[in-house]
């Protein structure tokens, strides 16, 4: 089971952990210690997980942070942890006060559900207000995968992740202010717009005015979006789809001179055609051979088997199809007893006939 797995994993069992949940040494032994197993540390091997890590300030002495994710003997990464019915608040929490005592470049603020990843990009050696990277573990995304797999000790570069720390942090807010305008535009996004499209004086009526319509384009906007990805998608789906049916039919098994068709295989294939001309026109009605069976098809579509027959063995056998396309063989003693199976396979033509009057 690969990384992301792993976490999706987690993500999954925690809805069904919480109610027995009740304090905060039981959020780390459940949500947390199987969070940090997942990035790849020993969490029975102190020199990797420092369980109850001290941090000294000043005169204040033992004071703890949970975990200390260690390195060369040094911490990389701490980690304080609060009961996952708590709220995160770094200025409350040992993280953001003894961050600046360790060599540790890293923070993480987490409840078990959600994580927050601090670094110091604001002020050297003092733990920045807002985290650079944060996700929800039981709704996280392709990207958020992406990102925490940086974490990871097979993968962990501190210089790497600081880099990309920047940005992150600030990408992360900029969706967020989009997010809050997007919902409740703002007088200054608003008259943004209006300096763009509108030609008077933006007085206070304007505005208001306005308001309504960035807000209603907005929403416009997102909905042709995602109704454009949608459609590319089905598009997309759909071109795969035929880009299969032509692959299928592109080389037909005939065509393979390997493959030699018997006078037997004919002559089962022409007792399969008397009995299905009876309901449609016999032109519809296409054999393949293959090195396998000899298979017979409506219309030439390999989505619509009729029957195949195995007659390259010691036994003889009609394979006929039920309406989830399952095969059953049953044995012939002769060819002559095809006949005795032709209601199914009138059934069969009936039943793809049925779906092709179906309207889409």
């Amino acid at each position: 089971m690969d990384f992301k797995d792993q976490i999706k994993q987690l993500g999954d069992r925690v809805a069904k952990m919480l109610p027995q949940i009740q304090t905060e040494e039981a959020t780390k032994t459940s949500l947390t210690l199987p969070f940090i197993q997942i990035l790849g540390y020993d969490i029975f091997n102190p020199s990797e997980v420092n369980p109850e890590f001290v941090a000294d300030l000043g005169i204040k002495k033992g004071e703890k942070v949970d975990y200390a994710i260690m390195k060369d003997g040094e911490p990389i990464l701490l980690i304080e942890c609060k009961h996952y019915q708590e709220k995160l608040d770094p200025h409350n929490s040992q993280l953001f006060r003894y961050f600046h005592t360790t060599k540790a470049k890293f923070g993480l603020l987490t409840n078990g559900l959600h994580y927050r990843f601090y670094t110091d990009l604001v002020e050297p050696n003092k733990m920045d207000e807002k985290p650079f990277f944060e996700f929800l573990l039981t709704e996280i995304k392709e990207a958020e995968v992406d990102e925490l797999k940086k974490f990871h000790k097979s993968y962990f570069n501190l210089e790497s992740i600081f880099t990309t720390a920047s940005e992150l942090k600030y990408s992360n807010e900029i969706k967020a202010v989009l997010s809050s305008e997007f919902k409740e535009p703002s007088e200054e996004f608003v008259r943004f717009f209006i300096s763009k499209v509108y030609d008077g004086k933006a007085m206070a009526k304007v505005v208001s005015q306005f308001t309504g319509i960035v807000k209603k384009s907005i929403g416009q906007l997102i909905s042709d979006m995602i109704s454009d990805r949608l459609k590319a998608a089905l598009a997309k789906d759909a071109e795969t789809e035929k880009q299969r049916e032509v692959s299928e039919t592109a080389v037909k098994p005939e065509e393979d001179k390997s493959i030699e068709t018997t006078a037997q295989e004919l002559e089962g294939f022409m007792i399969v055609k008397s009995i299905i001309r009876k309901r449609i026109d016999a032109q519809r009605i296409v054999g393949r051979d293959t090195k396998a069976y000899y298979g017979i098809l409506l219309d030439d579509n390999n989505r619509k088997p009729l029957c195949r027959l195995w007659l390259n063995g010691t036994k003889k056998y009609l394979g006929l199809f039920d309406d989830a396309k399952n095969e059953t063989r049953h044995e012939l003693q002769r060819l002559d007893d095809i006949f005795n199976h032709t209601e199914q396979l009138l059934k069969s033509v009936d039943a793809y006939e049925k779906e092709e009057k179906v309207p889409a």
